[in-house]
């Protein structure tokens, strides 16, 4: 992201996530997702984690859930969350852009409100195009830049194509892979 908010910043955001969470649950905005049981998540910029607690719910045991952000607050938060529910399904990842995670290795990506904020898009893209699987789902969506602006931006290395437009969300696949 292009800098740190402070903490005054963050926990105003974390307030407003919490309202914007009772009008519009992040469970339902995640159906769009398909996320399944037993599946690989990354959430990708993941603020004080409303997206990855109820991701980590809808993958299950089997599954996981890794939270990044370049926020050390971001990563506490959601450590202490996943902590005092005892989730043992969420790994957090304080980064900036790469993720360490092993090559092809995510079903579903989430970049919910944060593209519009990255200092280097195109490399945060080539990150999330190597760890996401063959037919694996980037999950979409930024209220800060009209479709015509971000649609423009996630094609243009020929890394993702889009697949369909939901309600809230876009979905966008890796290009040169098989939809089964």
């Amino acid at each position: 992201m292009n800098m740190l908010i402070s903490t005054i910043g963050f926990n105003l955001m974390s307030f407003g996530f919490k309202i914007r969470n009772f009008f519009n649950p992040p469970a339902n905005i995640l159906e769009e997702a398909k996320i399944k049981p037993g599946f690989y998540i990354l959430d990708y910029g993941c603020g004080p984690g409303s997206y990855s607690i109820a991701a980590s719910e809808l993958v299950g045991k089997l599954g996981k859930v890794y939270a990044l952000d370049i926020h050390p607050l971001a990563i506490k938060k959601v450590k202490d969350i996943a902590s005092k529910r005892q989730l043992e399904n969420i790994e957090t990842i304080h980064s900036n852009c790469k993720t360490s995670l092993p090559e092809s290795s995510i079903d579903t990506i989430l970049l919910y409100d944060v593209f519009h904020e990255l200092s280097n898009p195109n490399a945060v893209l080539e990150e999330l195009y190597r760890i996401l699987r063959s037919g694996g789902i980037l999950s979409f969506s930024d209220h800060h830049m009209k479709e015509h602006e971000f649609l423009t931006k996630i094609t243009a290395n020929d890394f993702f194509k889009p697949l369909k437009k939901n309600k809230h969300t876009y979905s966008f696949v890796k290009k040169n892979c098989v939809i089964i």
